[in-house]
């Protein structure tokens, strides 16, 4: 389906598109390409197809929980400009 150049036009101005000649030009063609593949694709029969969201089967793949050792808090605490109790302590972001 090739289209028209008015019909460019008025696609650039639904899309808010400032589009130049050479744009208008590459646009109409790339748009009249892909209208003419949907085109090809909807005389495909696909009456005994169910409809579905996905092409292909979906699979949850998770990793074991697994614990493992993490700082210890001395090493963490460290460099720690200000520290009580072992945790930081910082300036109250609220009054």
């Amino acid at each position: 389906m090739k289209l028209s150049r008015e019909e460019i036009d008025h696609i650039g101005v639904l899309a808010r598109l400032g589009l130049s000649e050479h744009d208008k030009e590459q646009l109409g063609e790339q748009l009249s390409n892909i209208l003419e593949n949907m085109e090809a694709l909807q005389e495909i029969d696909t009456s005994g197809v169910p409809p579905t969201a996905q092409s292909i089967t979906l699979n949850n793949v998770f990793r074991d929980d697994l614990t493992s050792p993490s700082l210890a808090r001395e090493a963490v605490m460290a460099n720690a400009p200000q520290q009580e109790d072992g945790s930081f302590k910082v300036r109250p972001v609220f009054e």
